[in-house]
């Protein structure tokens, strides 16, 4: 994570890119979430999440251009500020609580980066922007939480309900 110490060592291009990266990355992971679960309201949920991190990923991009006028945006293969990863297996059986644990810390990463990265911005629009970010990468991590505690009872009596969520 990117600590009050160690922040100063990345540039504002590093920073932006980082973002970009991390936006993109996790919009992945959520729409891999959303094709994996059966229950269709998670299946929202993880399909909003995807669509969130694509909406901050289209503001960042911006924020790039308007920042860099004469550079081209290229997104790194790996971002040049340390972020936690979520691995996605292939094995099936891997339950998708665990991926869901690694979501969490992630969101928490995230919400601590975008504190962080706003600091680093003289335009009061976009510093708090990323305030803003920051607040929804908490609420993201709360969507989280509650879908993990919720599968995790789900899981340990080795449950599923296809229509627990359709309606009257």
């Amino acid at each position: 994570m990117v600590s009050e110490m160690n922040k100063k060592q990345y540039s504002l291009k590093e920073w932006i890119l980082t973002a970009i990266k991390s936006e993109i990355d996790s919009k992945a992971v959520y729409t891999t979430f959303e094709k994996k679960v059966k229950n269709g309201l998670m299946k929202d949920k993880f399909h909003f999440l995807a669509t969130e991190e694509m909406k901050h990923q289209k503001y960042l991009e911006t924020v790039f251009k308007k920042t860099f006028p004469k550079d081209k945006l290229l997104v790194p293969k790996k971002t040049p500020v340390p972020l936690p990863e979520i691995n996605i297996s292939k094995d099936e059986d891997t339950p998708l609580s665990l991926l869901l644990s690694q979501a969490m810390i992630a969101e928490k990463a995230a919400q601590e980066f975008y504190r962080n990265f706003s600091k680093q911005f003289n335009d009061r629009t976009i510093s708090h922007m990323l305030e803003y970010f920051a607040d929804m990468e908490l609420g993201h991590y709360r969507i989280l939480q509650t879908e993990k505690e919720s599968m995790e009872r789900f899981e340990e009596a080795d449950i599923y309900w296809p229509m627990i969520h359709a309606g009257p």
